[in-house]
């Protein structure tokens, strides 16, 4: 295979993948976006792994410079994730109750 045939096929590949993603995502309710994109975000850290594996193998400066940015966006997204999580959660905690006031005896 020539490096055109390899390039169509890794970018229809990427385009199909951009396309099913939005359809699913087009789909989701509103109440249940928050939920499933911070548990998508959560397991966005394959993809700080796979950044980190690349930054590895970097042996340019150019090829140092993408690999700090991909580490550092998907730091930010699995930290973000675990935020929006976390401050779903909270939602759903109880208030502590106030305590009662005494009545006065008189």
């Amino acid at each position: 295979m020539s490096e055109l045939d390899i390039f169509l096929s890794n970018f229809t590949i990427f385009v199909l993948a951009i396309l099913s993603g939005f359809a699913v995502i087009s789909k989701v309710p509103a109440t249940l976006h928050t939920p499933l994109m911070s548990g998508a975000n959560s397991i966005h850290g394959i993809v700080l792994v796979g950044s980190m594996f690349i930054a590895i193998a970097a042996n340019e400066p150019i090829a140092y410079l993408v690999s700090f940015i991909a580490v550092a966006f998907a730091t930010m997204n699995v930290v973000g994730g675990y935020v929006v999580t976390d401050r779903m959660l909270q939602m759903f905690r109880r208030k502590p109750a106030a305590p009662k006031a005494e009545k006065a005896e008189g």
